[in-house]
């Protein structure tokens, strides 16, 4: 295989070796099902129990106001429709925000066709929301507030506290999507007067399919999967021991090693994003430059498309990803671009590289070398860039 630098975490995560080695025990000696009452799924029982511990003790929750799910877009989902059924008779409005992760946009849009009315905040040129637009948009009948911690393409994160505290004023539920800031950034429930949050283990160096939803006590919100009695009779399914183990253990070792990590990967970011802006023109860093994920970088390029840059990128052994929807069908770009104010033709120009405490400068400098060369072919061949350079000189 050839070389391989990998800078889309933002996507998925390696899974560490630790989580691994907590996991396989779980597929071969103690398979037992939690939900049986013999000696032998007492292990399983046990080790979900501890998982749970780990995860409330790293929000400052409850054990018994974690709930497991299959990751996520299901922890979304479920935060925003078993919430909305729950406090219909209460009123039918949710508010939220035009940068949101799809699983939260697709379903306000679901909710939307049942009746309920959805307001999508505007953000501004950083991607964070206005906290006087969110206090105006509130009505007698709004239930719920729901508003990403940390955006997943651009890295700004939100004024989690601040919207906290204006849902309590106003008796209002808040859900706030975690999956790229938990494991990441300091959370505390009760410090940012969270009623629900959501996360994902992949984004942790932990497995695939499996999440949690956080939900405080005395929120109502009704059963997400019917069937068996598992999590409490909210969430049916045999539980998946060996994923909750493996997220267990990951969130573990993110706690104990978020101080250090955030460092290494805010020196990497920083030496990355100077470079760039300095040897590349034409180009502006999307996101907020203070409030970010430590390992989120999103540059805009002038003048090229950023489906070609990642294809150019790849065949270098640089994993990225684009804010452009194109490999997706779509010939629009990334709303979460277009919610900061960048015309179409600069957002189709976006590349976000998602760093790891694994990453090197030497892989940082690699990709500049790969950035500026790539860049520089893909403009010698656009009319728009040589008409500009064009006008430029006149």
């Amino acid at each position: 295989m050839k070389q391989l630098i990998y800078l889309d975490n933002a996507a998925t995560t390696k899974t560490r070796p630790e989580v691994v080695e907590a996991m396989l025990p779980y597929f071969t000696e103690y398979y037992g099902n939690p939900s049986s009452v013999y000696e032998f799924s007492g292990i399983s029982k046990k080790a979900v129990q501890e998982s749970r511990e780990i995860i409330a003790n790293s929000l400052g929750a409850k054990t018994n106001e974690i709930y497991f799910t299959a990751g996520g877009s299901e922890s979304d989902n479920w935060a925003l429709i078993a919430t909305a059924e729950a406090y219909a008779e209460k009123g039918k409005h949710i508010i939220t925000s035009k940068i949101e992760h799809h699983a939260a946009l697709h379903t306000c849009e679901y909710l939307e066709k049942r009746g309920f009315d959805i307001t999508y905040l505007n953000v501004d040129e950083n991607g964070s929301i206005k906290l006087d637009e969110l206090k105006k948009a509130i009505r007698p009948d709004t239930i719920l507030i729901s508003i990403m911690f940390a955006n997943n393409e651009i890295g700004t994160i939100e004024p989690i506290k601040e919207i906290g505290e204006i849902a309590k004023e106003h008796n209002i539920l808040f859900h706030t999507d975690a999956v790229q800031a938990y494991g990441h950034v300091p959370i505390n429930v009760d410090e940012y007067h969270i009623d629900m949050l959501s996360a994902s283990g992949h984004k942790i160096n932990g497995p695939k399919g499996i999440g949690f939803l956080y939900i405080r006590t005395g929120v109502k919100s009704r059963s997400f999967i019917h069937g068996g009695g598992q999590e409490r009779k909210r969430r049916a399914g045999t539980e998946n021991v060996t994923g909750i183990v493996g997220f267990g253990k990951a969130v573990e070792l993110a706690v104990a090693g978020m101080e250090e990590r955030t460092r290494k990967e805010t020196e990497l970011r920083e030496y990355l994003m100077e470079r760039v802006m300095k040897e590349v023109p034409y180009t502006r860093i999307n996101g907020s430059k203070k409030s970010r994920l430590s390992n989120n970088v999103n540059f805009a390029f002038q003048f090229i498309e950023g489906e070609s840059l990642l294809i150019m990128l790849d065949m270098k052994g640089i994993c990225g990803s684009s804010g452009s929807a194109c490999t997706s069908g779509s010939l629009d770009p990334s709303h979460v671009l277009l919610a900061i104010g960048l015309p179409h033709e600069i957002a189709h120009g976006s590349l976000r590289l998602t760093l790891d405490e694994e990453n090197t400068m030497e892989e940082m400098d690699y990709v500049v070398e790969a950035i500026k060369e790539i860049v520089a072919k893909l403009r010698s061949m656009s009319p728009l860039y040589e008409d500009y350079i064009k006008h430029q000189g006149n």
